[in-house]
């Protein structure tokens, strides 16, 4: 199967390192990028615990990480509804 992703999906994506094909399942896609995420903000507590960051500083980089991954506020069913298998 292949999906047709749109360009304000991929543009995000591009920007935090992924680019997936036409045949890469959107399911695939989003757990790549769950992934991306997930070490980010373990990488940013580990800091903030380690005393790197004060705390107002902490809440304001969660958020810019948040609205960085916003594609991640869509569930897998979303995606594979906006992305449209083509057939």
């Amino acid at each position: 199967m292949t999906w047709s992703y749109p360009s304000e999906l991929t543009d995000a994506l591009l920007r935090l390192g992924l680019a997936p094909l036409a045949h890469t399942p959107p399911r695939l896609v989003r757990d790549a990028l769950n992934d991306l995420y997930r070490y980010e903000i373990r990488r940013l507590r580990d800091v903030f615990r380690a005393g790197g960051t004060a705390t107002p500083n902490y809440v304001d980089r969660v958020i810019d990480l948040r609205k960085k991954y916003w594609p991640l506020s869509m569930q897998v069913d979303v995606w594979e509804e906006i992305c449209q298998p083509l057939r």
